[in-house]
């Protein structure tokens, strides 16, 4: 028992990633125990069927094509080479984020990487590193990376079959966030929104067109009818009226 210990917990590399699986694992039996983790496998959820909104991050802001000046109605997405998605929203699609449900994904990475860790400490002399045993997580975290690719992708097809299309289930109308871009006129930026504890990035549209800052409160009003972006205005407060 003591040497099981010792293995998880020595070198610090170790220790860090037992922790961190450790919090994962504490957190799925709260969830079950509360009720809450069932649902995320309930095939018969209340679950909207419309195509997924475009969640992911994009990097800067991107212009909409508009058809007879209609800013509100026709609009031309991400078809050309200035909406393509930044290396962000490329590395989550690559493992699968919004195709299968971020917890499930960050867990998955703090268990392979865990098991990678504690492997690689058996044949490597990770210990003699003192706190540098630290840097043996970078090719980790990596190598990880590159396996949740292969490893959500079976999941993806399994939440896929059951009805499980991201984040659409939420009804974004309403939500008050933050710009992480600042857009003006007809361009696409990205805002955060906390979505029942997580942070949530969302492709964003002024909704009068009007200039609006990184940082700046804001509220959804209106959703694109190809659902790729959501209209935003300035959230009204003392500092802004």
């Amino acid at each position: 028992m003591t040497e099981l210990i010792n293995i998880l917990f020595n070198p610090l590399s170790n220790g860090i990633m037992t922790v961190l699986t450790g919090m994962s694992v504490v957190y799925w039996l709260f969830m079950f125990l509360m009720g809450d983790g069932v649902h995320l496998f309930d095939a018969d959820a209340d679950i909207d069927l419309h195509p997924t909104p475009d969640v992911t991050d994009v990097d800067g802001s991107h212009d909409i094509a508009t058809e007879g000046g209609d800013h509100a109605h026709h609009h031309h997405t991400d078809t050309d080479a200035n909406t393509e998605p930044g290396f962000f929203a490329k590395a989550m699609d690559y493992i699968n984020v919004g195709k299968v449900p971020i917890m499930l994904i960050v867990t998955l990475f703090k268990f392979i990487g865990w098991i990678i860790t504690i492997v690689s400490s058996l044949f490597i002399d990770v210990a003699s590193w003192g706190i540098k045993s630290v840097l043996i997580l970078i090719p980790v975290f990596i190598v990880t990376f590159i396996l949740m690719h292969f490893l959500t992708k079976p999941l993806a097809k399994m939440f896929k079959s059951i009805g499980y299309n991201g984040e659409e289930s939420h009804d974004f109308l309403g939500r008050m966030g933050k710009m992480r871009a600042s857009i003006e006129g007809k361009k696409i930026g990205s805002a955060e929104f906390i979505i029942q504890q997580d942070p949530i990035r969302l492709n964003v549209v002024s909704h009068n067109g009007e200039k609006i800052g990184y940082g700046d409160d804001v509220i959804i009003v209106d959703e694109s009818k190809d659902k790729k972006y959501y209209y935003v205005t300035k959230e009204i407060t003392i500092d802004n009226i």
